[in-house]
């Protein structure tokens, strides 16, 4: 017979791992075929250093408080485009997917906004648009992380990652 002392222990254990896994905000098993998969590289794309991008002299800010007025923490990520075209494929959608996807995409889409393709993110959210293409001081997803209210869950974005952002929309938001 289990001890009532024994038998409390592993009902500790086991609540303890279910809030363990539930905070976590995700199934507590997923098959490997839901786990999101990249393409191996091949020989042609080896890794060397210099795929890593030069420092530049933007700092990265200590104050993480969020800035009460939007055009003011728009106007303070934004600096020059120096004629970079930002491509949606290469530097907006990877970076969506990996900031963004876990709330905004596949079978969670909160407040309907789906931020994981092209299509979707021109069809907004349960609230209109998200994107103003030609427009980034007027337009809902840079408010939201260039205020830091985005993401609610995990790192928020860093001030080069909204500039990309403030670049591709001010560039028309193209599908390129």
């Amino acid at each position: 017979m289990v001890s009532n002392k024994n038998m409390k222990t592993k009902l500790f254990m086991f609540i303890l791992l279910i809030g363990l896994l539930t905070a976590c905000g995700s199934p507590a098993t997923e098959s490997p075929a839901s786990l999101p998969t990249e393409e191996p590289a091949t020989p042609t794309q080896a890794f060397t250093f210099t795929d890593i991008p030069a420092p530049t002299d933007t700092a990265i800010p200590t104050n993480t408080t969020a800035p009460t007025d939007t055009a003011t923490a728009i106007s303070a990520t934004q600096a020059s485009n120096q004629g970079a075209t930002v491509s949606f494929a290469n530097d907006i959608q990877p970076l969506l997917k990996n900031r963004c996807g876990n709330c905004h995409g596949g079978n969670k889409t909160e407040e309907g906004l789906n931020l994981l393709s092209y299509e979707a993110i021109l069809k907004g959210s349960d609230n209109g648009p998200v994107i103003n293409a030609g427009a980034a001081d007027d337009s809902l997803l840079v408010e939201m992380v260039a205020t830091l209210e985005m993401p609610k869950r995990g790192p928020k974005l860093t001030p080069p990652q909204v500039q990309l952002i403030i670049d591709w929309i001010n560039q028309g938001a193209l599908d390129n």
